[in-house]
């Protein structure tokens, strides 16, 4: 099996295939001292290791949480912005923006796993997975509008597709920060779970349920369902018509249909 373990200069960013589930990685945030704040070298390391985990063959589904219990991510390392110019800051927001850009066009389906805190980038970073699954303690807000800036990596758009334009105002405007039950009941979020290891359990559960379907499949509808919220429905259509293709010429939908008629469980190759 591909092995899929970094290690950079700080270690602040983790992946790694899970120990008993085939084709799931687990992606982590390891930066407690700072409570996995975004720092620079923080996106140096993630946006290497997703770009590994997108030429993979071999994983297909990624879970994305933190390595410490109680800690997801408290945003931007506003320590590191003290002193920047207007155009560095500029650079730092645009390498945020362009690395949750990396999460969100990972292939594979990828479950955000937050228990903690996920403030301003850090809830930018969790609109950016396909699915959230959050603990009882969870506290998740865009607070930017209070330091007199805008959520800049993603938060201004993501979030009205995720929970509709007046609620996303009403949450960016504000700044309010949210519970985890709020977070369920406005669509925020997925799942709702006690503590950190029954959302982990969540998540995985969820990804041993996509890993059961064929992958080009999982894939192929991640696509059409993300570039087609983009646009009017008659080309989100044609992408649909296009993408469903791609699908139809593989050797795993041949796999699919065959398993159905002998009555046994399919075995895809991704081919």
């Amino acid at each position: 099996m591909q092995k899929l373990i970094y290690k950079f200069s700080t270690g602040l960013f983790s992946v790694r295939n899970h120990e008993k589930i085939k084709g799931l990685a687990i992606a982590e945030l390891n930066n407690p001292q700072k409570k996995n704040a975004l720092s620079k070298q923080l996106l140096v390391e993630m946006r290497q290791s997703i770009s590994e985990l997108a030429a993979s063959k071999n994983i297909n589904c990624v879970i994305l949480r933190s390595s410490t219990a109680g800690t997801f991510c408290a945003g931007a390392d506003l320590k590191e912005r003290i002193g920047l110019s207007n155009f560095e800051t500029e650079l730092v927001v645009k390498n945020l923006r362009e690395t949750f850009n990396q999460v969100a066009n990972l292939p594979q389906p990828v479950i955000g796993v937050i228990d903690g805190f996920a403030l301003g980038g850090g809830l930018e970073l969790a609109l950016a997975c396909d699915l959230r699954i959050v603990t009882k303690s969870s506290i998740l807000g865009l607070p930017e509008t209070g330091l007199a800036i805008i959520p800049g990596a993603g938060g201004t758009q993501r979030t009205p597709r995720v929970i509709g334009v007046a609620l996303a105002k009403e949450l960016i405007f504000t700044g309010r920060r949210l519970s985890a039950e709020e977070s369920l009941q406005i669509g925020l979020v997925n799942y709702v779970e006690e503590d950190g290891q029954q959302a982990n359990n969540r998540a995985e559960a969820i990804a041993s349920q996509i890993l059961q379907n064929g992958p080009i499949g999982v894939r192929a509808a991640k696509a059409a369902i993300n570039r087609g919220m983009e646009v009017d429905i008659e080309s989100g259509l044609k992408i649909e018509e296009q993408l469903y293709y791609q699908v139809c010429h593989s050797q795993d939908r041949l796999e699919g249909l065959k398993a159905f008629g002998e009555k046994r469980k399919p075995q895809y190759k991704g081919e």
